[in-house]
């Protein structure tokens, strides 16, 4: 019977530790309903913390543990509660506090064991030094930061979830849903999976996080090149025009080996992906804000082709501009 280690931080939100626990229940109470009533239970658990003491969630409750974290302990998987903390910085900056967490997490991967962390927990893996040279996703509002810190990671902002070598990565806070979901599906079958996320109404389709990004946060994201920001403001006015890199270099007076490799490391990703970012968000707040035709939002971001734009709008946002008008568009004041 696979058993989970949950490991709960300080200032996790408290369903980062209480859900996965709540999706395990569900797949063994269905794996009990398909075993007839009898014992079909799959999932053992533990909550464990760094000093075997209850931790205190980021809303202030008390959270408690069956024990102490250990690296050398037996687990088929181990779940990393993120912290829900606006300073990834200050949580990092404590490298004393971190480092039993760090070599912990370290010896379970040489163990064989999966790994499972979202939103910040990411982070924390990175920094145990097990994403180099891996796929890997986080919040999205953390993508530039991450990519900034973590360069040999292969950071995928906008996917809502990541595999490879062992470690599953999920991005934003309620991707844990998903997260949970793969753990199941990793080690108990793909059906019994299915059955739980039906049960539960979770969406399993949920492939990017950009359905949901915050163009002012976008926008706020800090960074103190400004060759970038120059660049930045030049895409953001000529939003409408056909973009050309080669003649933005030119008018910035670099390579655009340079602009690039600076692109990269202030933002998380190249100046045309940006671009593409950009744009897409700019056509959603016109499709949720304003009640224009979407021929219009497609020629305002700097599109030609409405086909062309409507299948980009899907891939990047998961859903059709037509669709995501009516799940976001804001309502009128009664």
């Amino acid at each position: 019977m696979p058993l989970i280690r949950i490991w709960a931080l300080d200032h996790a939100l408290g369903s980062g530790i209480a859900a996965p626990i709540d999706i395990l229940l569900a797949a063994n109470r269905l794996a009990g309903a398909a075993a007839g009533g009898k014992s079909g239970a799959v999932f053992r658990w533990r909550v464990e913390s760094l000093d075997g003491a209850p931790v205190r969630s980021a809303a202030g409750q008390m959270i408690a543990v069956d024990g102490r974290i250990d690296g050398g302990s037996a687990a088929d998987a181990v779940w990393v509660a993120g912290p829900f903390v606006s300073d990834v910085d200050k949580l990092l900056g404590r490298p004393a506090r971190l480092a039993p967490l760090l070599a912990a997490l370290r010896r379970q991967h040489e163990r064989g064991t999966l790994l499972a962390a979202y939103c910040t927990g990411t982070f924390l893996l990175a920094e145990a030094g097990l994403l180099d040279g891996r796929r890997a996703t986080t919040h999205w509002s953390r993508a530039a930061s991450f990519g900034a810190r973590y360069p040999a990671v292969e950071l995928r902002a906008a996917e809502v979830l990541t595999e490879q070598d062992g470690i599953l990565c999920s991005g934003a806070v309620t991707s844990y849903q998903s997260l949970a979901l793969q753990l199941v599906g990793r080690l108990a079958g793909e059906k019994l999976a299915a059955a739980t996320a039906k049960v539960m109404l979770i969406d399993r389709h949920r492939d990017s996080q950009d359905t949901f990004i915050d163009l002012d946060r976008i926008d706020r994201l800090e960074h103190d090149d400004p060759l970038v920001a120059q660049a930045q403001r030049w895409m953001q006015k000529h939003l409408r025009e056909p973009f050309n890199l080669a003649r933005l270099c030119e008018r910035l007076a670099v390579s655009e080996r340079t602009l690039n490799r600076r692109f990269k490391q202030a933002v998380g990703a190249p100046p045309l992906k940006y671009l593409q970012t950009l744009r897409m968000e700019v056509a959603k707040r016109l499709l949720a804000e304003q009640r224009i035709a979407i021929e219009a939002v497609c020629e305002r971001v700097g599109y030609s082709d409405l086909s062309g734009f409507r299948q980009l709008f899907k891939r990047i946002a998961g859903v059709s501009p037509s669709e995501y008008r009516r799940r976001f568009a804001r309502q009128p004041a009664q």
